[in-house]
């Protein structure tokens, strides 16, 4: 018997990237540093996006310094409910 792998076996298939749908390429999201309004502790976060551990304020999601992808556009996102009658 042959223990090889077939090619291509385990891969993810391929998806059509965002470029090709006109989106551009995806960018690299940059690490801001900002402090808590509530406590004062030091943050990290991603473009502009923040959540403190301590006391658990974040800031509203279209605070962030580019906008969010939609979720049609997750290759990962779990495949829209089907309503089983058939009803809209």
């Amino acid at each position: 018997m042959n223990d090889t792998p077939a090619p291509g076996a385990g891969r993810r298939p391929e998806v059509e990237p965002l470029v090709a749908r006109g989106f551009g390429p995806a960018p690299t999201p940059d690490i801001t540093y900002t402090q808590c309004k509530r406590c004062g502790t030091e943050l990290a976060g991603l473009d502009g996006r923040y959540s403190c551990g301590v006391c658990g304020w974040s800031n509203h999601w279209s605070e962030g310094h580019r906008p969010l992808p939609a979720a049609e556009d997750d290759p990962d996102a779990p495949p829209s409910p089907v309503n089983p009658l058939g009803e809209q």
